[in-house]
C-alpha cells in the first residue's frame, strides 16, 4: 500500500509539472508563430512550431505517466514501465519529424535569399522572454524527474532545455536581421532545427537501448558485485545480469555459498545481499538472485551438467542396498548434498548406537553402496538429526 500511494503521489507530482509546461508552451507557441508571421522571421515562426512540438510531448508524458506507473498486474507482472519507454521512442520520433521540416523549410528559404525586413524591438523582446520562461520550464521540470526518478520526465525537461537553447539561436537571428544581416534568421532556423533533431536521436537512442534490455554500465555492475561478495557467507557472484525498466533497475545473479548450508541460511545470505545492494541502489526495482553450493559460472547453462536422481529414486536405491541394516532402519533424518556431480549422503541415527558398532555398520553401509555410481561421500550423524 505505500508503494502504491508512492506511485500515485510521483503521478500527481509528474501530471503537473506536465501541465504547467504545457499552458506555458502553447501561450508562448501561439505568440512566436504570430509575431514571428507578422514580422517575416521564420527562425521565429520554427521556434513557434518547436513549442507547439512541445505540447505534444507534454501530452505523451502525461498519458505515459499515467498508464507507465500503475502497480503490476497478473498480465505485467514487471509493471507498465515500458509505456514510458514507449512514450519516450515517440516523443524522439516526433521531434526528430518536426527537426526536418524546420530545416528543410529554413534551408529553401536561405537558398532562395528571401528578404525579410527588421523583426523590430517586440520581437526580440518576445524571444527574451520565451528564453527565461523555457528556463524556468526546464529547471522545474527536471528537478520532479529526478525527484520521482523518471526517465521520461528528465528527457522532457531537456526538450525544453533544447527548446531554451533554439530560442537563443533564434534571438541572434533576430538581432542579426534587426542590423541587416538578414541571411542570419534562416541560419539561426536551421541550426534550431539541427538542435531538435539531436535531442530526438539522444531519446530515440537511449529508448531503443531500454527496449533491447541494454545493461547497465559496467562500473555500476562491478560496484554491485563487489557490494555482494562483502557479505558475510558469499563466497562469489557471477551470471550478474542488468536491465532498465522506465529508469528503474532489474538485477539477477548466481551467489555461491558454502556447500552444506541449509536452504534457510543461504537464502538469508541472498535476502541480505538483495537488502544491502536496494540500499546501495536506490533505482533497484526487482532483484532475483539464485543459490548455488558450488561455482558454476563455467557452464552456459544447469542442464549442461549430467542428471543426478533426486530425493525418492536415492531413497529407492539405498532401501535395495541397505534395507537389511540396522542404522538404516533405525534412521532420523537423511540429508543429500548434490557436489561435484555425485550425491553426499548424511545419515542421522539415534544416540543409542554404540561407536564401536556405529564404525562397522557405517562400513558395511559404505561396502554395500559401492555400486551406486552416483554415490559420494557418506557421514553418519548421532542425534535428533534434522525434520
Amino acid at each position: 500500500m505505500p508503494a502504491q500511494r508512492n506511485r500515485d503521489s510521483d503521478t500527481r507530482a509528474a501530471h503537473k509539472v506536465t501541465l504547467i509546461g504545457a499552458i506555458l508552451d502553447t501561450a508562448l507557441g501561439l505568440a512566436k508563430m504570430i509575431v514571428g508571421y507578422a514580422v517575416g522571421s521564420a527562425a521565429l515562426v520554427a521556434d513557434g512550431i518547436h513549442s507547439f512540438s512541445d505540447v505534444a510531448t507534454d501530452a505523451f508524458v502525461v498519458v505515459a505517466t499515467h498508464y507507465g506507473r500503475q502497480a503490476p498486474d497478473s498480465d505485467h507482472p514487471y509493471g507498465h514501465g515500458r509505456i514510458e519507454t514507449l512514450g519516450t521512442l515517440l516523443l524522439g520520433s516526433v521531434l526528430i519529424f518536426v527537426a526536418g521540416g524546420i530545416a528543410w523549410a529554413s534551408l529553401s528559404r536561405l537558398l532562395e535569399n528571401v528578404a525579410i525586413a527588421p523583426p523590430g524591438p517586440w520581437a526580440i523582446a518576445l524571444a527574451v522572454v520565451a528564453l527565461v520562461t523555457k528556463e524556468w520550464i526546464f529547471r522545474y521540470t527536471l528537478r520532479v524527474a529526478k525527484r520521482i526518478d523518471s526517465q521520461l520526465l528528465k528527457a522532457n525537461a531537456w526538450h525544453s532545455r533544447s527548446d531554451a537553447l533554439s530560442t537563443v539561436v533564434v534571438l541572434i537571428g533576430l538581432v542579426g536581421a534587426q542590423f541587416g544581416i538578414q541571411w542570419l534568421d534562416a541560419v539561426a532556423a536551421i541550426a534550431v532545427g539541427l538542435l531538435v533533431g539531436q535531442i530526438g536521436a539522444s531519446l530515440l537512442w537511449d529508448s531503443t537501448r531500454e527496449l533491447i534490455d541494454t545493461a547497465l554500465p559496467e562500473e555500476e555492475q562491478r560496484q554491485m558485485r563487489f557490494q555482494a561478495q562483502q557479505v558475510p557467507g558469499v563466497r562469489s557472484v557471477h551470471q550478474l545480469r542488468t536491465r532498465t525498466v522506465a529508469g528503474q533497475v532489474l538485477l539477477d545473479f548466481h551467489l555461491v555459498v558454502a556447500p552444506r548450508l541449509t536452504v534457510s541460511e543461504a537464502h538469508e545470505i541472498g535476502n541480505q545481499v538483495s537488502r544491502e545492494l536496494r540500499h546501495a541502489h536506490p533505482r533497484l526495482y526487482d532483484v532475483i538472485f539464485h543459490i548455488d553450493p558450488q561455482d558454476d559460472s563455467a557452464l552456459a547453462s544447469p542442464d549442461q551438467l549430467p542428471g543426478a536422481p533426486l530425493r525418492a529414486d536415492i531413497e529407492n536405491a539405498l532401501e535395495a542396498a541397505w534395507g537389511d541394516m540396522p542404522l538404516w532402519q533405525q534412521r532420523i533424518a537423511l540429508d543429500l548434498h548434490y557436489l561435484d556431480n555425485r550425491v553426499d549422503i548424511s545419515l542421522y541415527v539415534p544416540n543409542a548406537a554404540h561407536q564401536h558398532d556405529l564404525d562397522a555398520q557405517a562400513l558395511k553401509l559404505r561396502q554395500a553402496g559401492t555400486n551406486l555410481d552416483w554415490l559420494g561421500r557418506l557421514q553418519i550423524w548421532q542425534g535428533p538429526g534434522k525434520a
